[in-house]
């Protein structure tokens, strides 16, 4: 039996209980693969990447292991909700236009000791005056570095469209003006490099391709590393007193961690380890979150239908962003019809072993989006559920 193929069993044995659709959170691969995020950061703080794992208890969980401290978050409202509950370390990562939020934020004193907002243009300081009514809360302040590689004086561009701050002059004239305005305290600092943490350089049967993405972010690392070192002095020649620089990602731990002028590293995908990030060479780990659908038809010889399936995840369209099939092995979508809203046909020779009842284990594209799908994960440690708890969904919140 495969190694696959034992996970299979046991994932049907710890989960004959249950109805499915499910989701399941292995936590033997999950701690095993937050154990390898600590030891690719060497030694340097890993804040979690809550948007990577959407569920209050597995936060809880990691954040009690040696080598994580704090969370980065991706909406103001998720950040009260998680300082309300308890968590006193959290880094927005994107801007917030959320008026009524600043408003609550400005005018608690846990609230504001507890969150740092992300800016990057002073129109979202005199946003968040605006909102203030009452509130006189000092607002804790990071600053984002954009970490796209600009080639060809600019022509060119690799990298997400992020902070229009690229420069260290720009980062640092952004850093006077909050250090100068009263009601705000700068205290980080971060770039996060997603054409380098995000980006797979192992690209199944595109060799050329993976070798060009190779180049790619051995460049983007190296100009990176220059670059974020200047803006770090430059900005800490304003604020010295500067709590944080935070960088990386789950694809860039090593390398970013490497960086003198880095103080913590971001991670949250490499807890799940998602189908997307198979395709790296600086690190591997194991599926941890997967989800079942139920056999509800067998059309034919070498097809079985599953319920439901239609889970793709953000980013540009394509065959990348949905569900892969995973166990049992060998299944593949039908090229006609794809990952559908209430039915998936899968083919493949291991369908005519399939019955009516049986499951089909997925993985999903992309690691916290899965958790978006369903109400609650089942834990199972060895070939048992030992707790079920709740997503942010099944909490009664979609904050995006």
């Amino acid at each position: 039996m495969t190694a696959r193929a034992a996970d299979r069993a046991r994932y049907d044995r710890a989960t004959a209980h249950l109805e499915a659709p499910l989701a399941l959170v292995d936590l033997d691969a999950f701690d095993a693969n937050a154990a390898d995020l600590v030891r690719r950061s060497g030694g340097k703080p890993v804040r979690v990447a809550s948007k990577s794992v959407r569920c209050r208890a597995l936060l809880e969980r990691v954040l009690a292991k040696d080598g994580f401290q704090g969370i980065m978050s991706f909406t103001l409202a998720e950040s009260l909700w998680l300082a309300r509950s308890g968590f006193d370390d959290i880094l927005l990562a994107y801007p917030s236009a959320d008026r009524s939020g600043f408003a609550e934020l400005t005018a608690d004193p846990k609230l504001a000791a507890a969150v740092t907002v992300m800016v990057d243009d002073p129109a979202q300081l005199d946003l968040i005056d605006a909102a203030r009514g009452d509130g006189r809360e000092v607002v804790r302040i990071c600053l984002e570095l954009d970490t796209s590689l600009k080639l060809f004086g600019g022509r060119v561009r690799v990298g997400a469209r992020r902070s229009p701050l690229h420069s260290p002059a720009q980062l640092a004239e952004v850093a006077r003006m909050v250090t100068e305005r009263p009601g705000f305290r700068l205290v980080g600092l971060m770039a996060y490099e997603g054409h380098i943490a995000g980006v797979g350089d192992a690209v199944a049967g595109r060799p050329l391709r993976s070798r060009a993405i190779r180049l790619m972010q051995a460049a983007a690392r190296r100009e990176l590393a220059e670059r974020r070192g200047a803006a770090v002095r430059a900005v800490r020649s304003v604020a010295p007193d500067l709590e944080f620089v935070n960088g990386g990602g789950t694809g860039s731990v090593q390398h970013t961690a490497a960086e003198s002028a880095v103080t913590e590293i971001a991670a949250g995908s490499g807890l799940y380890v998602p189908r997307l990030f198979d395709n790296y060479t600086s690190f591997s780990g194991r599926p941890a979150a997967l989800f079942a659908l139920p056999v509800v038809r067998r059309p034919g010889v070498g097809v079985v239908t599953v319920l439901g399936g239609g889970y793709p995840a953000s980013g540009a369209a394509g065959p990348d962003r949905s569900p892969v099939p995973y166990l049992p092995e060998g299944l593949a979508y039908d090229p006609q019809e794809g990952a559908g809203e209430v039915q998936t046909p899968l083919l493949g020779s291991p369908a005519d072993d399939l019955l009516i009842g049986d499951r089909v284990w997925f993985r999903h594209a992309k690691a916290g989006e899965l958790c978006e799908r369903f109400a609650s994960l089942h834990l199972v440690e060895g070939d048992e559920v030992t707790a079920t708890v709740p997503t942010y969904r099944g909490e009664g919140h979609t904050f995006l």
